[in-house]
């Protein structure tokens, strides 16, 4: 096998271009596949639902933030149980009850007592099982994959780009599609594709358990785990940009279903395809993040792609008919799309195994707790002025993020945390879990200078 030197970041480090990912990944990654299908169809088809319902924004704010609040009210709490539990047994017992609660909303259509109340709940309890779910995956990737930040690049790259084709491309459209023809039709989807992912998680392989002492309180280790990312700059920046992001978003989705029937004249199968220019772009930019990160160094991509998505969003506020609405979004998406692969793979790069679960729901929580602020933001601006201002106002927050955030994930930064979690010894010690140790503080992460 040939050795070549492929740049991470701004650093170079031999790699093997050959090395192939484990058998146990194309059975995660197939796991994952199926299930976003089933989330592209309900995507589509639950505002579509909700329309059939009601037309006030704040009702629709309601739905959609319902699903974000589980992060907010137990982010941290879940990272430090899945840091306890078996990591795989925790993904499929997820799954599972996922599959079972969307039973609910499905016999509440047949028997015609569906509610925007009702659609609430499942869109809460549906938000639980994932918190426990994604959390799971984060923390059990790096292990499967024995933290190596090459062969992380590619995972996540082959997962973000088969989960934007499925839930994007193909979903959107069908639960339109499915919608047409029934109620029920978009929700009995999505209980099938969780049960099919939940058969092939658990057919995955074990990896170590976690090492924390479960004896230890379950919020000092919660604690612990929010502490080391604020202490680092690094992993702050990493966290603040989908804090920030997530409300402007959901300020934008709350009205997108609202927007493109009465500003672009699309119905819903033309709203499909808006969610399916967005999924190309972003299948685009989960395909070209790993050159962005080669060529300009991850620290200045994530910048980069935080300024399209900002620039992007501003085009979709201005946009006068339905293809230049499609070309924002499509824009929009390969930012999102390239960030959701360097982000994470440089989180798990070179944060500590112990720890994986809790940084991962912290930085997720921060993300989450931020978008029920966004989803009620984007309501009350389009019934206080129009359609629009929602759009415009998310715009320029996305770009004053950017200005913001751009020192915090700089390519010193990267390079120099990188190297602290390859090479750790006297000058880098791995950090240690207080949680273990019976300290009353957290992790002190290693101090990277700014650039």
């Amino acid at each position: 096998m040939s050795e070549t030197l492929i740049d991470i970041g701004t650093r170079t480090a031999p790699r093997n271009e050959v090395a192939k990912l484990p058998t146990g990944f194309g059975r995660l990654w197939t796991a994952q596949t199926v299930s976003s299908l089933g989330d592209g169809v309900t995507h589509a088809a639950v505002p579509l639902l909700a329309l059939t319902l009601t037309r006030d924004p704040m009702a629709l704010a309601v739905v959609t933030a319902a699903g974000t609040l589980p992060w907010l009210l137990f982010g941290v709490l879940g990272g430090a149980l899945v840091d306890r539990w078996d990591r795989r047994r925790t993904m499929w017992v997820a799954d599972t009850m996922r599959a079972v609660l969307l039973a609910v909303p499905a016999a509440a259509a047949v028997l015609d007592v569906l509610s925007i109340a009702l659609l609430s709940a499942v869109a809460f309890l549906l938000a639980l099982g994932g918190l426990f779910f994604d959390t799971a995956a984060t923390a059990y990737l790096p292990d499967l994959l024995g933290r190596d930040p090459a062969l992380l690049e590619r995972a996540n790259a082959r997962l973000r780009g088969t989960q934007t084709a499925a839930s994007g491309f193909a979903g959107p459209p069908a639960g339109s599609a499915l919608l047409a023809l029934g109620r029920t039709v978009p929700l009995l989807a999505d209980m099938v594709s969780f049960v099919l992912s939940a058969l092939l998680v658990r057919s995955l392989p074990a990896v170590p358990r976690p090492t924390a002492g479960a004896r230890e309180s379950l919020l000092r280790q919660a604690r612990a785990g929010a502490s080391y990312v604020f202490q680092d700059r690094l992993l702050l920046g990493l966290a603040l940009r989908p804090a920030v992001g997530n409300v402007a978003f959901l300020a934008v989705e709350t009205v997108l279903a609202l927007f493109a029937r009465e500003r672009l004249g699309m119905g819903p199968f033309g709203f499909g395809l808006l969610l399916t220019a967005e999924a190309a772009g972003g299948l685009l930019g989960s395909g070209v993040a790993s050159f962005l990160g080669r060529r300009l160094g991850t620290g200045t991509a994530l910048t980069c792609t935080a300024a399209v998505e900002g620039l992007a969003v501003l085009g979709l506020a201005a946009a006068p008919n339905p293809y230049v609405a499609g070309l924002a979004l499509a824009v929009c998406g390969a930012g999102m799309g390239a960030t959701m692969v360097l982000a994470p793979s440089l989180r798990q790069a070179i944060v500590p195994a112990h720890l994986m679960g809790r940084v991962a729901s912290t930085s997720r929580m921060l993300a989450m707790c931020a978008a029920p602020f966004g989803a009620f933001l984007g309501g009350w601006l389009a019934t206080t002025y129009d359609m629009r201002t929602p759009l415009y106002a998310a715009g320029g927050l996305l770009l004053a993020m950017t200005a913001v955030t751009a020192t915090m994930t700089s390519n010193r930064r990267v390079e120099t945390a990188l190297h602290n979690a390859t090479t750790p010894g006297p000058g880098h010690p791995e950090p240690e879990d207080p949680t273990q140790q019976g300290a009353p503080g957290s992790p002190q992460p290693t101090e990277v200078p700014a650039r």
